[in-house]
């Protein structure tokens, strides 16, 4: 899937979490390109799971979950991120690079982010960026 082609975000029927997760990924695939990043991919699928979004800073690729919670919630939207889910991240970069091989050589630098959107009840939404947490 290509950017903005929403992925299963564009799914009608979808829950209020769902919206709130869609809004965060707008939120960190704008915070990624105003950090001067350009994002090549959004909501990519493949059978082992999905990238929200995979981005190039410099000559690096990177695979960035997109965590969305809530203010006033009982967890911070990164501790919901363990050691499953980022070796999940590694196997999902490893197929993103094989189904795209114009995304770069095999061996290329690969970086795993994590960022974090807390929306806020007016004005806009807090960002939270964690680079190579892995």
């Amino acid at each position: 899937m290509g950017i903005g082609t929403g992925g299963a975000g564009g799914r009608p029927g979808r829950s209020r979490n769902g919206a709130v997760g869609r809004y965060g990924e707008r939120v960190a695939a704008r915070y990624l390109v105003e950090q001067g990043m350009a994002v090549l991919d959004r909501n990519w699928r493949c059978r082992d799971g999905e990238i929200d979004i995979v981005a190039r800073d410099g000559p690096t690729l990177v695979v960035c979950e997109v965590k969305t919670r809530r203010a006033g919630g009982f967890e911070h939207p990164l501790e919901a991120i363990g050691a499953v889910k980022t070796e999940r991240l590694r196997v999902l970069a490893e197929r993103w690079l094989l189904a795209h091989p114009l995304g770069g050589p095999p061996g290329r630098e690969v970086r795993i982010d994590l960022v974090a959107v807390v929306p806020a009840a007016s004005g806009a939404a807090h960002v939270e960026h964690v680079r190579g947490v892995c």
